[in-house]
């Protein structure tokens, strides 16, 4: 079968990597890709967010099936347009309907569904613009540190953790007033702080049946030590040793079934994956979000455990017989580092030739995933984004899986190469 898949970061060369292993993989194209999708299937110049180029291709390659990577084009409404558009209605496309994907486009819709399907979570209250007055009186009401999200989309980076309420106080008037995150805060939902141990679980659904992915935690500041700015992810580990099967049991009864049987009361259509960003508070899981779509970098860990054909998966999910596949995992770890260009998640450069990736590829045990990359002049590859590549090692135990992969790390290079030295550090504390 050919296959159409949307995006252009690591989490979408993780995919390609997995869908091309496939012998269901007659032809792979994505769009539009980046260096090291085209080095395994065919990329193509087409926005993902441009439905009519979409479907006019899906149309002259007899395409099958349409992956979506990205939330951007689901929160458009991509599923929408195909399910209304009769000449590619035909065509099964992973991810949930815009309905479903406010779940991750609007925080505000998220903690009402939350809360009116009984899924545990943090309290909160959402705010605008012309209620700014009252959520200022409400934050002087709130226990210290407090969280301030964007209610819309914001790359991964519109939540504020505040530790005074003069802090508190400012950073809300930045958000609704002087638009910090654009159209992204024109809501701000102020949440009671959560403190544990954080992590994600990854839930692939037909909108009935649903397979539980292997678990990982993700590192989202630029610094060593969880110091600095938030990023989209600096780095992943999967299996975690604090998700044990008595905490994962919880989960699902708790979380993912609440989650699944709203959805359908509420006749929300939703194939695809469901990200949920959850807190371990001494054992007990409460969800901090819900994403409508699989993490990066954390697929890049958590796709090299999947053992089962994860095209195989994905036809399933669009065919709606799920319940009639067999989810095998790897029982070994893998941990991923993220190498980003200088300067990121603030302004960087772009266009830096990246050297050593014909050795850092020959490596064993670790699996090297293109994000913002991009061919430059006889063959070369260049760096195109701020997280430019992720570097995945695998091995017995998380140690293990860690040293290869900072083995391969130690191969690249490119001017103003950042990554963080200390992933997995406080997961290796927890199993001594």
């Amino acid at each position: 079968m050919n296959i159409l898949l949307l995006g252009s970061g690591g989490r979408e060369h993780a995919f390609a990597w997995k869908i091309v292993d496939s012998p269901k993989c007659n032809k792979l194209f994505v769009a539009p890709g980046n260096a090291g999708t085209s080095q395994i299937a065919e990329n193509v110049d087409i926005s993902p967010n441009d439905f009519e180029k979409l479907s006019s291709f899906v149309l002259e390659k007899n395409i099958s099936l349409v992956v979506v990577g990205p939330e951007e084009p689901l929160v458009k409404g991509i599923v929408d347009y195909f399910e209304g558009n009769e000449k590619v209605s035909h065509i099964p496309v992973i991810g949930p309907s815009q309905k479903g994907a406010h779940l991750e486009g609007s925080k505000d819709f998220s903690k009402k569904f939350m809360e009116k399907h009984g899924v545990p979570t943090a309290a909160s209250k959402t705010f605008t613009k012309e209620t700014l007055n009252e959520g200022l009186q409400y934050l002087n009401t709130q226990s210290l540190p407090i969280v301030l999200k964007a209610d819309g989309l914001a790359a991964g980076k519109g939540v504020l953790i505040c530790q005074t309420i003069e802090e508190a106080q400012k950073s809300l008037k930045e958000m609704l007033v002087d638009n910090k995150f654009g159209e992204a805060s024109s809501k701000v939902v102020i949440e009671q702080y959560l403190d544990g141990i954080e992590l994600s679980v990854f839930v692939a659904t037909d909108g009935l049946s649903y397979r539980i992915l292997p678990e990982a935690k993700d590192y989202k500041r630029i610094g060593e030590n969880d110091q600095g700015l938030n990023t989209g992810g600096m780095g992943a580990v999967s299996p975690v040793p604090f998700a044990d099967t008595e905490f994962l049991s919880k989960v699902e009864e708790r979380v993912v079934k609440p989650t699944i049987n709203g959805l359908n009361a509420e006749g929300i259509k939703y194939t695809g994956f469901l990200f949920i960003g959850l807190m371990n508070i001494q054992g007990e899981p409460f969800v901090i979000e819900y994403n409508v779509r699989m993490g990066d970098p954390e697929t890049q860990a958590v796709l090299p455990r999947i053992k089962s054909d994860f095209l195989d998966m994905l036809v399933h999910m669009g065919e709606k017989t799920l319940g009639n596949y067999t989810l095998d995992i790897h029982p070994f770890a893998a941990t991923t580092v993220v190498l980003v260009a200088g300067g990121y998640p603030e302004s960087y450069k772009k266009g830096d030739r990246i050297e050593g990736l014909e050795i850092a590829n020959a490596e064993e045990n670790s699996i090297l995933f293109h994000a913002g990359t991009k061919l430059g002049e006889e063959n070369s590859v260049l760096t195109n984004g701020g997280r430019v590549m992720a570097v995945t090692g695998t091995g017995e135990e998380v140690g293990t899986a860690l040293e290869n992969a900072y083995n391969t790390v130690s191969k690249v290079c490119w001017k103003d190469l950042y990554f963080r030295k200390d992933i997995g550090q406080d997961i290796l504390k927890l199993l001594k």
